[in-house]
């Protein structure tokens, strides 16, 4: 009974969505004109964060009435693809963009979007987060005190002032506050942690996003040693709906990753990130041409049988979402390359996925992950959860014409400690749920889980490429994983860090003395299936556990 209210809640959830697709295409049958400014590459609070948050704020308002204000960030952004896509919207959509040089031509173009403005207190960090949930739902832009002359000369008036309101407070007791005043009036459909650099620094690229939808900004803790702040974290989770999004990231302040995707996904809730994440309320807003359809580069056909010969093969892929890994750097299109979807894009950013599918060389194979309709770990998601959310999953896999599906799991450990395999039990489950994927992937370092049924491989990461590894240690790890794998064929499943250069890795490739051969994903998985070298495994009872200290 418990499973079908779930189903019916996500059917709920669906219809809801495709009322709102069906509004952004009325909203873009309208002229497409919009405008770009530059962010700067300072996000310090004692320099142009306050700047940047104005910004942001007046993005997330002013998207409300259609797709009109874009951000281009410099080249140390982790997200890449800013003037790109927004290149693509020129060529592909049709927008005509104006360039505001300074936040006075924004205020002057956009301030009646705003009904006033918040000040945050810059003594007070955890002050521009909560500030940033009153802007949603007061429909204000947030400023410092020195700010304030400024939105004033646009005719806006203050309506909260948060100055002094904090002062001395620990995070525990200045987000119970703020739920105590905001809470109930939030979403409860998005969920932003507006967390990842700490101190004196914020990137706070999802703010827009956060306050286009109303949404209840924090930065909690999600570690055991911050009981208070925990509280409160699962609280948010508890009161969330079912299958809805916790957006943005932790802070690297509080807790680590593991820690947060672990409890996410406990509660069956869908992790997107990061909280650098730009320009959503603006590309949640630009559908696909009339004319797309996604279309993925398969080397072989669903039901085709690949006899491998008695050699190593290698499939390379990268995991860290397209758009902050190596697709903008050179050497794309050189070696075959499996780069992982973040599948909620579709609905999320669509003709952001456009821009990567009709980018795509032959060689780039697109693959869904991480673990589900977003990114989860698989093994604490509670059983009654785990086939609604996998339902997702496929219609989205379907829309995207993938079909590899890519796990991870880091509630029991991480590439350092612990262990990243899947149980027997969640073996079962994917097996079950995807009966049209040609194989799965596993792992983000390396990890020992391995299975074969009905001609559709599991295979685990064999090899890790870290971005700052020494080409000659690299190809020297290769090596010795050749030779402690003496068995032939040796299928050498490699992840490659997300902003590890292709040409770099080609380099590496190539300075491996054995003769090896790189191909597709899809060819690797189907080879692995009709010569099975590797021996069936998953988590052991005596497995070590280790729930992310670091």
């Amino acid at each position: 009974m418990k499973s079908l209210n779930l189903i019916l809640r996500w059917i709920a959830l669906s219809a809801a969505l495709l009322a709102a697709v069906a509004t952004v295409n009325q909203t873009m049958a309208s002229p497409k004109e919009a405008c770009v400014m530059q962010m700067s590459e300072d996000w310090a609070i004692d320099g142009d964060l306050p700047t940047h948050a104005l910004l942001l704020s007046l993005q997330g308002l002013v998207n409300r009435q259609g797709p009109q204000l874009y951000f281009e960030y410099q080249p140390s952004w982790p997200w890449k693809i800013t003037k790109p896509l927004r290149e693509f919207y020129e060529s592909r959509h049709g927008f005509t963009f104006t360039e505001l040089k300074t936040p006075k031509e924004a205020l002057a173009r956009f301030s009646k979007s705003a009904k006033g403005y918040v000040v945050w207190d810059k003594s007070a960090r955890t002050s521009l987060i909560v500030a940033f949930t009153i802007a949603g739902l007061e429909d204000v832009v947030v400023v410092s005190e020195e700010l304030i002359p400024l939105v004033e000369q646009y005719g806006l008036k203050q309506v909260v002032d948060l100055r002094g309101t904090f002062t001395g407070m620990p995070d525990h007791q200045i987000y119970q506050i703020a739920m105590d005043r905001y809470w109930d009036r939030c979403s409860r459909d998005v969920v932003i942690w507006m967390g990842g650099v700490h101190g004196n620094r914020m990137e706070p690229g999802m703010a827009d996003w956060g306050i286009y939808r109303k949404a209840f900004f924090t930065d909690l803790s999600n570690n055991p040693a911050d009981p208070e702040e925990l509280a409160l974290t699962n609280r948010i989770y508890t009161e969330q709906n079912p299958q809805s999004f916790v957006m943005g990231w932790h802070s690297y302040g509080k807790d680590t990753e593991g820690q947060q995707t672990s409890l996410v996904s406990s509660y069956g809730l869908r992790m997107e990130g990061l909280n650098s994440l730009p320009n959503l309320s603006f590309n949640n807003q630009v559908p696909f041409t009339e004319d797309f359809t996604f279309k993925n580069n398969h080397h072989v056909a669903p039901d085709e049988i690949l006899i491998p010969e008695d050699k190593v093969y290698v499939a390379l892929v990268q995991t860290d979402s397209i758009g902050i890994g190596a697709w903008t750097k050179p050497g794309r299109g050189s070696i075959p390359y499996a780069w992982q979807v973040s599948m909620s894009w579709v609905d999320v950013a669509p003709a952001s996925l456009q821009f990567f599918y009709e980018g795509a060389l032959p060689n780039d194979y697109f693959i869904a992950g991480l673990t589900g309709p977003s990114y989860m770990y698989p093994k604490p998601i509670p059983a009654e959860a785990f086939p609604v959310l996998m339902t997702e999953a496929k219609r989205q896999m379907k829309i995207l014409d993938l079909r590899v599906m890519e796990s991870m799991d880091y509630s029991e450990g991480n590439r350092h400690v612990g262990n990243t395999e899947l149980t027997k039990e969640v073996g079962d489950r994917y097996y079950e749920n995807f009966p049209d994927v040609i194989g799965f992937i596993n792992g983000y370092g390396s990890a020992r889980t391995f299975d074969l049924r009905d001609d559709r491989p599991l295979i685990s990461y064999d090899y890790y490429l870290g971005l700052t590894r020494p080409t000659d240690e690299a190809i020297a790890d290769l090596e010795e994983l050749i030779s402690l794998n003496k068995k032939r064929p040796y299928f050498m499943l490699v992840h490659v860090r997300e902003s590890k250069s292709i040409e770099k890795t080609v380099e590496i490739i190539n300075g491996v003395s054995e003769p090896i051969e790189v191909v597709p994903l899809d060819v690797f998985l189907k080879m692995a299936a009709s010569k099975k070298t590797y021996r069936t495994r998953y988590q052991q009872p005596d497995d070590p556990i280790v729930r992310n200290p670091y």
